[in-house]
């Protein structure tokens, strides 16, 4: 039976243990010394700014939808009761704010991501070897990991993106029994006679919805899918993608089941039973309505210009801005994303010892300079070649796979070209940032590709699919000084930047 086959993660406690540790490993890993370097990093000196101007009530003007922002003054109003050392604490957002309050919550947000991204794996294939693996790859990429320890946007983009999917594939998926709560209310049960007829009635209803929970249907799901796909397009526009992928795949699966009945593998092939009025009302209402909601906070404050007004404004921005290192040095092109052709340097910074506090001002002679603090926007280069390379082995197989295997494979190039090909339209300077929704994919197709060799094929490609994510897992160490701008010597420096093009 289906429904026996596909049970949720939760009923395999060592798959929720080891999705936990990954949730632990990675909230540590962007905690850890996340409040050094008291000043604004890279684009901080656009979100956590505009986050404080909402907290004291100023103008703000972004060329950006404001969620983001919204979330980032929640978390800097909640952090403003932590306790801070004096030497993280600046004025830089228009405040007195510790850099940690304008961070922590993007730390949470970014190791989230991995877990969400294992559990796409997972609905997709019902196999939890896939789902860790994929979990384990996605904690393992560079890129992910420096976007969440400062306060920038884009990991709330690829958060609220994935659990958007995420929802989708549940409600695509058979639901199990409801389960049985053990506690049952019996508060009143000791009223006899016809003194409480209505208070006893009312407790015994009380007590039998309490005892079953009734799992969310499929309607629900999509409804939630559609909520955070509204709010992704609520960071930035970009976050459009997720949604793009969901009407691309709908409309391919329809297409392939109506030439090749059978021709898409559960659970994608269910996609086939939402009709245009569903896609209209889950995918395009709710988002629609969730967006214009996400508005509202920012409008409150700022009611001049009013939504229509901003939203042109916003378009004419993006419109203006040019391409080219004459715009910025680290401007790239989408198709350089794919092997991470230019990385970006969000923090530069050099000392004569490891004592000495950075940034300091003016910068150090060259001649001096003996320790060097980076932080650069880069992925894992292993990883992400590889992931490069997984989305043709999938193409191949995908063109090469018989009717009714090409569910997983179908939905990740799906995914991938959404959240990718839109950018060969856009004529405005791009940097590598902008890959992370396609390479979320990418990286899931490589954890695929790692799954299969590892208990699908024959025994003797396993260690191939093992020395893979052991040089994913290297690599990560090696550049990890980069990600979290830990003090290297200069040469240390050097022997990280393979590339002239990647400094």
């Amino acid at each position: 039976m289906i429904s026996e086959r596909l049970r949720p993660p939760h009923a395999f406690s060592w798959f929720a243990i080891a999705l936990g540790v990954i949730f632990l490993g990675s909230l540590l890993l962007r905690l850890w010394r996340i409040e050094q370097f008291n000043t604004l990093v890279f684009d901080e000196i656009y979100y956590p700014v505009f986050a404080n101007r909402y907290l004291t009530g100023q103008f703000v003007y972004n060329s950006h939808p404001p969620l983001s922002q919204t979330l980032m003054a929640v978390g800097m109003w909640l952090a403003s009761g932590f306790p801070a050392e004096p030497d993280v604490i600046n004025g830089l957002t228009g405040s007195m704010r510790s850099t940690f309050s304008y961070r922590w919550l993007n730390a949470i947000a970014g190791a989230a991501v991995p877990v969400v991204g294992g559990l796409i794996a997972y609905h997709l294939s019902q196999r939890r070897s896939l789902g860790i693996t994929a979990a384990l790859l996605l904690a393992l990429d560079g890129l992910l990991l420096v976007e969440s320890r400062y306060g920038l946007n884009n990991i709330y983009l690829l958060l609220f993106g994935l659990l958007g999917h995420l929802a989708l594939l549940q409600g695509l998926s058979d639901r199990p029994r409801p389960t049985v709560i053990m506690r049952r209310v019996r508060w009143f049960r000791d009223y006899r006679g016809a003194r409480f007829p209505q208070l006893r009635r009312f407790s015994d209803w009380v007590s039998d919805r309490l005892r079953t929970r009734r799992p969310l249907k499929p309607g629900d799901y999509f409804t939630l899918a559609g909520f955070w796909l509204g709010c992704a397009a609520a960071v930035k526009w970009n976050g459009l993608g997720f949604l793009l992928a969901i009407y691309g795949l709908w409309a391919i699966v329809l297409m392939l089941n109506w030439l090749t009945p059978q021709a898409i593998s559960f659970p994608c092939n269910r996609l086939a039973n939402l009709t245009p009025l569903n896609m209209a009302l889950y995918f395009g209402l709710v988002p629609l309505l969730t967006y214009g909601i996400a508005w509202v906070p920012h409008l409150l404050l700022n009611p001049h210009p009013n939504l229509w007004e901003v939203h042109r404004q916003i378009l004419a921005f993006h419109h203006a801005v040019g391409s080219g290192a004459g715009v910025h040095p680290y401007c790239s092109p989408w198709f350089s994303w794919l092997l991470m052709w230019r990385p970006v340097a969000y923090f530069y910074a050099t000392a004569r010892n490891f004592s000495e506090t950075v940034p300091a001002y003016p910068a150090l002679p060259q001649a001096a300079v003996n320790v060097v603090y980076d932080v650069h926007g880069m992925g894992n280069p292993i990883l992400w070649w590889g992931a490069t390379a997984a989305i043709i082995i999938l193409l191949i197989q995908v063109w090469r796979d018989r009717p009714g295997d090409r569910g997983i494979g179908l939905y990740l190039l799906i995914s991938y070209g959404a959240n990718l090909l839109p950018w060969a339209n856009v004529s405005r300077c791009a940097f590598l940032y902008h890959y992370m929704a396609a390479l979320v994919f990418a990286i899931l197709a490589l954890a695929y590709c790692c799954d299969r060799l590892c208990w699908q094929g024959s025994p003797s490609r396993w260690p191939w699919g093992v020395g893979i994510i052991t040089l994913c897992t290297v690599a990560f160490w090696f550049w990890s000084p980069l990600y979290l701008g830990l003090p290297l010597s200069p040469e240390s420096y050097q022997l990280r930047m393979w590339f002239s093009h990647w400094i």
